[in-house]
């Protein structure tokens, strides 16, 4: 009797004879059930029924997302020697971090002598029996133009680059050469976002090639350290992030935001190096010490007028000194050329704080003549436009920016989008402020 054979013997018997079996294997038994997936996983983690040529696993973190996908991978690899199968991560680092040499990843689920030889500086695995697997990036969509293959893992294609239609282009160089064997197949696995390529795949949800699993980080909870559910429950799950990273939420635009999702991960980017011109720590001052926020964001400008988002450093429920000293905080961090703040909730009081808390960057207050929504409406243009990256992901403050309604109104988390709203004084004083230029006079 194989292994496979085993492991469905025993999962076809009642709980109390499984139980009976299971403590009268031998250690070499108990080695090889071990290694037997379909024992262990859960129901959602295995290929769906039907004829699909796309399975999308959309989930939260910890769901279990990267062992189903190696051990889907390794079922192909195992039962069909002519496997040409294609690994593509946001990264090749990421390909071989996680898909590859992942504590879940494709050689922790191996077993002996089973497991495939990896050649890193090929990007290539091969198995006992023949099959092969290709490593490739997602930002360099062109290296899957010509390769074909008969099976693809796509890992987190809500984190492949936006920019350019990376993404989209890379998944469809990818289709194009899925033209080997007789029912080629591609599994996606992702935590979700609002990207492009997540919308064209759940599309109406009508399209019988693509099955979709949803899953929640709770669900894999068994397995998972109960101190980290805890935190994390208690920390987002009340929250628009939780609902995204660990519920597996694909969190939906509202109708009439100044701010869409798919605009802000379009303009986002993952790192910027290179020089910038002028960095603003931007400031809108809480009314209150009840609860309410000081929305501090940091903003740069480069040579070329390109905006850059660098940092949320947003406090909630501190003294005016607590949330002045964060303030001096991130001027210093970021060697700010300037302080922005917003000067009607306390006019004198917020620049006296300010210097109390030993910030010495030049201050520059703003005071609001108009709506918040007003003055977000221009700033929301420079995104439309392409002139403004995030650098990095800022969860509640993209919440808040999303909430902002085109003539009026905010459907956002909170009572108020104060980081929103000093990321609107930072990138208006950068971009948007007129600055008179010396000029000769004739007289």
């Amino acid at each position: 009797m194989t292994a496979t054979d085993r492991g469905r013997y025993v999962i076809d018997q009642e709980p109390s004879d499984r139980h009976k079996l299971l403590n009268g294997l031998k250690v070499d038994e108990q080695e090889l059930l071990e290694a037997y997936w379909p024992f262990w996983a859960r129901s959602e983690q295995l290929p769906p029924p039907g004829n699909w040529r796309t399975w999308l696993i959309m989930a939260g973190r910890g769901f279990g997302k990267t062992r189903a996908g190696a051990e889907w991978v390794r079922h192909i690899a195992e039962d069909e020697p002519e496997a040409r199968i294609a690994l593509v991560a946001r990264s090749i680092g990421e390909a071989r971090a996680v898909m590859v040499e992942g504590e879940s990843g494709l050689l922790a689920c191996h077993h002996g002598d089973e497991g495939p030889v990896f050649e890193p500086s090929l990007r290539r695995l091969t198995w006992p029996g023949g099959a092969q697997a290709t490593l490739y990036s997602a930002g360099e969509p062109e290296s899957l133009r010509g390769p074909q293959h008969s099976h693809a893992w796509c890992d987190e294609i809500a984190k492949w680059d936006n920019s350019s239609s990376r993404a989209l282009t890379a998944w469809d160089n990818l289709q194009m050469g899925l033209r080997l064997g007789e029912r080629p197949q591609v599994l996606a696995t992702t935590t979700p976002r609002a990207v492009p390529l997540m919308r064209r795949l759940l599309g109406d949800g009508s399209d019988p090639d693509v099955v979709v699993t949803r899953g929640s980080t709770s669900a894999n909870r068994e397995h998972l350290p109960t101190e980290f559910i805890r935190a994390m429950e208690n920390q987002y799950g009340s929250t628009s992030l939780g609902r995204q990273e660990l519920e597996g939420e694909l969190l939906e635009d509202i109708e009439g935001a100044l701010w869409t999702r798919s605009l802000v991960e379009r303009c986002r980017e993952v790192a910027y190096v290179g020089e910038l011109a002028r960095v603003v720590v931007a400031v809108d001052p809480p009314a209150s010490s009840h609860g309410d926020a000081c929305g501090i964001v940091v903003c740069a400008v480069t040579p070329e007028g390109q905006g850059k988002v660098l940092e949320d450093a947003s406090v909630r429920g501190t003294s005016p000194e607590q949330w002045a000293r964060a303030v001096a905080a991130a001027a210093l961090h970021w060697k700010a050329d300037r302080v922005v703040a917003e000067a009607n909730q306390g006019g004198d009081m917020v620049a006296s704080v300010l210097r109390a808390a030993d910030c010495q960057m030049p201050l520059k207050l703003v005071h609001a003549s108009r709506g918040k929504v007003a003055r977000a409406e221009p700033v929301a243009a420079l995104y439309e436009s392409g002139r403004v990256n995030h650098v990095g992901q800022f969860a509640q403050l993209e919440d808040e920016l999303c909430g902002l309604m085109v003539g009026g109104g905010y459907e956002g988390p909170g009572r108020s989008p104060d980081r929103a709203d000093a990321l609107v004084w930072g990138l208006t004083e950068l971009m948007l402020e007129r600055r008179a230029c010396p000029r000769v006079q004739a007289f």
